[in-house]
């Protein structure tokens, strides 16, 4: 059995950040300090850090007044950005950079007196925050046929912005069809959305010519790794989306020649390492890593855990 693993999978410049930004802050200041949400979609993430002290809330009345409090990857609203200052919560914001951007282009645009169209998964709590975080109108599109019926006049002032995490070719498709029915539209490119979404999906793409099932690792709350599973999938490739190698299922592998493994943004390589444990104890299995885009992007600390080893 041969497996080939994607390159780039696994964490991703943001998720990198956001997890040292919890594990620096219990060196700087001690257990406990509180997450808002979970800090990224993955489970064994989320309990290494509540071993080490982190507590995870929904709400930030469950945060004793005064105690540091971080806000998650996915970024939160101004409503949530008021509630930490009115507790007095010294916040720490381990959101993502390039969800930041995406909020600036969002509040830049509804300055031009535009109607900002966010393209998205309602619910998610990027999606959330980031609705939150752009005054004036705006208005939620999560598919292609959403897009068709969007209500406004073909002249209107528009501008798109997305959720990061979102399939690069179905935002796309969404793009189109706003770009053809409203004539005064502006907003980014695809390719710049989230460098680490489209990395991973198009390490995806290339598996699919030389593998026969594809093997996703990451949380069924994640909505990059779900992705990942689904690109494979609407190639007709068989794919399946496990936490661990405690959830591989040997019948997954009857006829299978060649597996592609790869990892949601938010999936720990240690949880990579044990599918291939999982693997290697069902039978024989030649290992080889895909030639991949390297990713070197680093994102800055807050100033005041720069200095902690």
């Amino acid at each position: 059995m041969k497996v080939i693993l994607a390159q780039p999978r696994g964490f991703c410049a943001g998720v990198v950040r956001a997890i040292e930004i919890v594990e620096r802050a219990l060196q700087r200041f001690g257990a406990p300090v509180y997450v808002h949400h979970e800090i990224v979609h993955n489970r064994h993430v989320v309990e290494d850090l509540r071993g080490k002290g982190a507590i995870f809330v929904e709400d930030l009345s469950e945060v004793p007044e005064g105690a540091h409090a971080i806000f998650s990857a996915h970024g939160v609203g101004r409503s949530v950005e008021a509630a930490a200052a009115r507790r007095g919560l010294q916040v720490l914001d381990a959101t993502c950079p390039l969800v930041s951007k995406v909020h600036g282009q969002g509040r830049r645009h509804a300055a031009e007196g535009r109607t900002v169209v966010l393209i998205g998964h309602a619910g998610h709590p990027e999606v959330v925050g980031t609705l939150d975080q752009i005054p004036g109108k705006v208005v939620l599109v999560q598919s292609v046929d959403e897009a068709e019926v969007l209500d406004l006049p073909a002249d209107a002032p528009l501008a798109y912005v997305s959720q990061t995490t979102l399939s690069v070719d179905d935002t796309r498709r969404i793009i189109d069809v706003l770009r053809r029915r409203f004539s005064q539209l502006v907003g980014p490119s695809v390719g710049d959305i989230c460098y680490a979404t489209q990395n991973r999906q198009n390490a995806v793409r290339e598996l699919l010519a030389r593998v026969d099932l594809v093997l996703v690792v990451g949380s069924p709350h994640s909505s990059n790794s779900r992705r990942l599973q689904e690109i494979a999938a609407e190639s007709g490739c068989p794919s399946y989306l496990l936490a661990d190698g405690s959830e591989l299922r040997p019948e997954w592998l009857h006829g299978r020649s060649a597996i592609g493994l790869t990892a949601g943004a938010s999936a720990p390589e240690a949880s990579v390492e044990d599918v291939i444990a999982a693997l290697r104890r069902l039978g024989p299995m030649q290992l080889e890593t895909m030639d991949g885009r390297s990713e070197r992007a680093v994102f800055p600390l807050p100033v005041v855990l720069e200095s902690v080893a």
